[in-house]
């Protein structure tokens, strides 16, 4: 793997990093020892296997170095002193923690997991990071992992994180015996396009000049200057980080999503809405006169489509409706926006900021990060995004995997992000949020899932 220039989405991440608000994606997966007599790898071996796969994956031997050309641009370039041993660690859990007793490995898991994304990653050299956390005296045992947003959506870390399971890493070795591949032969291709491939090029930018005029003048029509969403979730950045998580169940959201129509995604956003509007009420404040507006980001790779690097992302605007008492209302009021947010389609609306991100050049991103990042809270409140993992059983070193909870970074002047997956017939909910602004972010994990139950309750008998 060569040379590679970062797209302008990708580059825009890399910028709009700091050390209060690190661009990092994280995943906190968790296992259980393995079943039988040999109880599966410890975490020393744990993290040798991961250290071996890893290094085994090509896009994680990367690193971000500036270029001449484009001015202001960057790219990705092999690091010829790679040491994978730098990028994964061991954190140790203490007494009942590692023993899951009570379930205290999770809590303290979590609350390790939380402290260990306010960290950023170290920008001269490949920007990823995994920890093993715990997995003594044959306990379960977590292994969170980090990657920056320059190097992957949420599609594209799925893809590279899989390569540490072993039914994944199996898969890619090639079988003894079996005959080398041979290299296609492709024929030679002047560098000089032709006239129609110029004239192709041409329309082709003018279509995505046009396309990002519109989303740009969209945003200004929806940004307030005065944002009057929650209080809680526009607070001032600390640059601390707390972890929470919620396992909700896939069969019930089911089930409410055949009574209502609409797809499954829209039962979780209204989960959401609920949960929150049951949080702020539980916690004595008043209910935003507007309704706070999620980010839900929507992948623009298309069925089939090559798994190319970096980001492939736009996404669409929801007001969340927490001012609706009625939860089944709260739900046909997100379907009827989210319905009309689709028929717009990805390309359009103010909630596609990352396609307008992709026609700027390489100069407005790193000279205009710092404007754009502190500009998100005009747009939106919080983060919503749904991370879609193999739906098959996967395991590491033998130990079955349990749970995987995606996690989502933190725009400026925002307090929570709200990332879900769906694993082992659960939906994980992943909330990471700023720890002075949320402390109680654990109450409004439980919240999600009071949500659910009482739509199940208030399910229609007919």
């Amino acid at each position: 793997m060569g040379t590679e220039l970062l797209a302008p989405l990708d580059l825009a991440f890399w910028h709009l990093e700091s050390d209060a608000h690190p661009m990092h994606l994280g995943a906190l997966a968790v296992f259980s020892p393995a079943p039988g007599p040999a109880r599966g790898a410890d975490a020393d071996t744990v993290l040798e296997l991961l250290g071996t796969r890893a290094a085994a994956i090509p896009r994680l031997r990367m690193r971000v170095r500036d270029v001449l050309l484009p001015v202001g641009g960057a790219a990705w370039f092999v690091d010829k002193d790679f040491d994978v041993h730098r990028h994964i660690e061991r954190v140790r859990l203490t007494g009942a923690q590692s023993r899951d007793e009570g379930g205290e490995f999770m809590a303290g898991a979590t609350r390790l997991a939380g402290e260990l994304m306010e960290r950023p990653l170290e920008r001269g050299l490949p920007p990823w990071q995994m920890y093993v956390i715990g997995g003594s005296d044959g306990g379960p045992f977590a292994v969170l992992v980090k990657l920056h947003h320059a190097l992957a959506d949420g599609m594209r870390a799925v893809a590279i994180g899989a390569g540490i399971f072993d039914e994944i890493a199996a898969a890619g070795r090639p079988r003894t015996g079996a005959p080398a591949r041979r290299a296609r032969t492709v024929p030679p291709r002047s560098w000089m396009p032709g006239p129609r491939q110029v004239a192709g090029l041409a329309l082709g930018r003018i279509e995505d000049l046009g396309r990002a005029f519109g989303v740009g003048a969209s945003m200004v029509r929806a940004s307030r200057l005065d944002p009057r969403g929650a209080p809680a979730l526009t607070a001032s950045s600390s640059g601390t980080r707390r972890l929470a998580t919620a396992d909700l169940d896939l069969e019930a959201v089911r089930r409410i999503r055949r009574a209502a129509g609409g797809t499954a995604n829209d039962v979780l956003l209204a989960v959401v809405a609920g949960a929150l509007r049951r949080w702020m009420q539980e916690r004595g404040e008043p209910l935003p006169d507007e309704d706070p507006r999620a980010l839900v980001p929507v992948s623009r790779r298309r069925p089939g489509q090559a798994a190319a690097s970096g980001n492939k992302l736009s996404a669409y605007l929801l007001g969340l409706p927490v001012g609706e008492p009625d939860p089944w209302r709260r739900l046909a009021l997100v379907r009827t926006a989210m319905d009309r947010n689709k028929a717009a389609g990805p390309f359009r609306g103010a909630g596609a900021v990352a396609v307008l991100a992709d026609q700027l050049p390489s100069l407005a991103h790193r000279f205009g990060a710092p404007l754009a990042g502190n500009a998100a809270r005009m747009l939106f409140d919080v983060l919503v995004t749904s991370v879609p993992l193999p739906r098959s059983a996967l395991s590491l070193g033998g130990c079955p995997l349990r749970a995987v909870y995606p996690m989502a970074p933190l725009a400026r002047g925002q307090s929570l992000a709200v990332a879900l997956s769906t694993y082992g017939g659960r939906v994980r909910v992943g909330l990471v949020a700023d720890g002075k602004a949320l402390p109680d972010l654990d109450r409004l994990a439980r919240c999600a899932d009071d949500e659910v139950a009482e739509l199940l309750a208030l399910l229609p008998t007919h």
